[in-house]
């Protein structure tokens, strides 16, 4: 069977979908903090937390599966192990690292992974970086960094698990990019999911403690939001460069911050707000330079 044809551009539906996974992708992050300390009851292991994504978000994809009987293609195993594999030490260390360190510290630590992506989209995808993206990416870098508060001590054990959170997420990047060319969504997801509940279960067979029920529901929580995330992620991917992509995923930090706020009572301070401000100008000003080019051809 042929591999199915790429959509065409949009770079404004790609924006949206990216700014929606943000905010899935941040209520994960709040739902790992809640289970990795006593929230909920006796703390759990990051690795059991990883496990009960990938499986509840597994359990929600092989249910569509079976009621959509979609069409498959033979999948690129090596592509899809290897993406599965930083996926999985991804979240596992982002997981870890909202435990030691506030949300938004950590969400802001990790999510560097987008000037990871942009700088490993040049050698290996051979995407063109023009000037407004890498100035958009440094924009949204600099914010980042201001919401890491440099010298305040952030810089601990936390800091440098959401540090190794961002390079194998950054690297997961180009291998969903690489995947999207040639295989569906649909299925891309369910492998990986598929993969990767084979590779939690076996790390954490060898931590296991069972959840109370406010844990098994909040486990299942994150296994629906991410599977959310993914499926508005990897068609975002499908319709832009991962470059252009990319940057959005900063947008998490405010979707963060919001969070800590409703949940945590934790409100963001000037800090939290300059660097909020920065990262929504960058991707705002990506938006803007994206669209021009297609305003051009509307008649």
């Amino acid at each position: 069977m042929t591999a199915p044809t790429p959509p065409r551009s949009n770079p404004a539906l790609a924006a949206a979908l990216t700014l929606a996974a943000s905010a899935f992708a941040a209520g994960t992050t709040l739902l790992a903090k809640a289970l990795g300390t006593d929230a909920l009851g006796a703390p759990l292991h990051p690795l059991q937390i990883s496990h009960g994504r990938f499986l509840f978000a597994f359990l929600i994809f092989s249910t569509a599966a079976t009621l959509l009987r979609p069409q498959f293609t033979r999948p690129n195993w090596r592509l899809h192990i290897g993406r599965s594999s930083l996926g999985w030490g991804g979240v596992t260390l982002m997981f870890a690292a909202a435990a030691f360190i506030p949300l938004s510290d950590a969400t802001a630590i990790s999510f560097l992974n987008p000037v990871v992506a942009m700088l490993l989209a040049i050698p290996f995808l051979g995407e063109r970086i023009g000037p407004w993206r890498w100035g958009s990416a440094a924009l949204a870098f600099g914010g980042a960094i201001v919401l890491t508060r440099p010298g305040s001590g952030a810089l601990e054990l936390g800091a440098l698990l959401a540090l190794g959170a961002a390079c194998a997420l950054g690297a997961e990047v180009i291998f969903i990019k690489l995947l999207s060319g040639r295989e569906k969504p649909f299925q891309i997801l369910l492998v990986n999911n598929a993969i990767g509940l084979v590779i939690s279960t076996i790390a954490a067979a060898f931590i296991w403690q069972t959840p109370n029920a406010a844990q098994w529901a909040a486990l299942a929580g994150i296994g629906a939001l991410m599977a959310s995330a993914q499926t508005c992620f990897v068609n975002a991917m499908r319709m832009a460069d991962a470059s252009f992509v990319s940057p959005f995923f900063y947008t998490t930090l405010a979707f963060a911050a919001l969070y800590d706020a409703l949940v945590f009572t934790v409100l963001p301070d000037t800090i939290s707000w300059i660097g909020a401000a920065m990262i929504l100008t960058a991707a705002g000003i990506l938006v803007w330079r994206e669209a021009r080019p297609r305003m051009r051809q509307i008649p």
